[in-house]
């Protein structure tokens, strides 16, 4: 068996071994968050818009916060991650927080063993697609679970960037997806210093593969954007070249750092019905 085979497995314990640093982190501030500080970025509140009374599903959710932002803003929200530490200690941070989301435990692709509702939004945000091998497959997922009026909200780390090494010198993988990306990597991106080890298999996927998959899919696209900057400080050799934008130092705003977009489902209501 290939190692890329046991991808779900080795990227599990990647990120069960992740989420007790991150959750500590100054990164993840879960002390201003308990206070009630807001974990989204404006890029995505302004692709959300008003959520009061919406259903939310949100793909690959980590330890939860974003969910529970979402849910402080209205919306009945279902977080959905591989990592099993990563959900208990979402579902601790929601009684904590007194917050009604709903969090469970699986990967993408195996979703619709454990979920039989539609929703108003999916969304996902922020270096998740780049563990997932098969796009298609992705966005059969997104398009499933989407009400036939949906709306999906995406927001992604460029796969410009993916294209760097770690220090962003040289460019060290292709742009489009070829092969598995295999790595060991000390630290973490919320804490470099971190005293850990993890190895991850990721994929990196060019935006014609994004775009292409979810029109295939039954979804329309309804906005593209990309950004010169990440909304977080998690590369290497970055600064805060304006307030919450972060950029390569040497780089400046020569490359896309993040991209967004919004898709409505267009498939029909009565295929919709019998998928589920």
């Amino acid at each position: 068996m290939n190692i890329e085979d046991n991808y779900l497995e080795i990227n599990r314990q990647s990120w069960n071994a992740r989420t007790e640093t991150h959750i500590n982190s100054d990164f993840y501030d879960l002390d201003g968050f308990l206070k009630g500080k807001n974990s989204l970025n404006a890029i995505e509140l302004n692709l959300l818009g008003n959520l009061s009374n919406k259903s939310v599903l949100h793909l690959q959710c980590h330890f939860g916060q974003d969910s529970i932002s979402l849910s402080r803003l209205g919306a009945d929200v279902t977080g959905v991650d591989l990592s099993d530490v990563a959900i208990a200690r979402a579902r601790e941070l929601a009684k904590q927080t007194h917050s009604s989301s709903q969090f469970i435990c699986s990967d993408v692709y195996d979703l619709p063993n454990h979920l039989d509702r539609q929703f108003d939004i999916v969304f996902t945000s922020y270096g998740t697609i780049g563990w997932l091998p098969d796009l298609n497959r992705w966005a059969e997922i997104v398009s499933k679970f989407l009400k036939p009026d949906g709306t999906f909200v995406f927001v992604e780390f460029h796969p410009v960037v993916w294209m760097y090494d770690a220090r962003f010198k040289k460019i060290e993988y292709r742009y489009f997806n070829s092969s598995a990306i295999i790595e060991s990597e000390k630290g973490t991106y919320a804490d470099k210093e971190a005293e850990l080890e993890v190895k991850t298999i990721g994929w990196n996927h060019s935006l014609g593969e994004v775009i292409n998959s979810l029109i295939q899919n039954g979804l329309r696209i309804t906005y593209f954007e990309e950004f010169d900057y990440s909304p977080y400080n998690n590369f290497n050799d970055s600064v805060e070249s304006e307030p919450g934008k972060f950029r390569i130092a040497h780089l400046g705003n020569k490359i896309p750092m993040v991209y967004a977009l919004t898709a409505s489902n267009q498939l029909l209501p009565d295929k919709k019905e019998n998928e589920i």
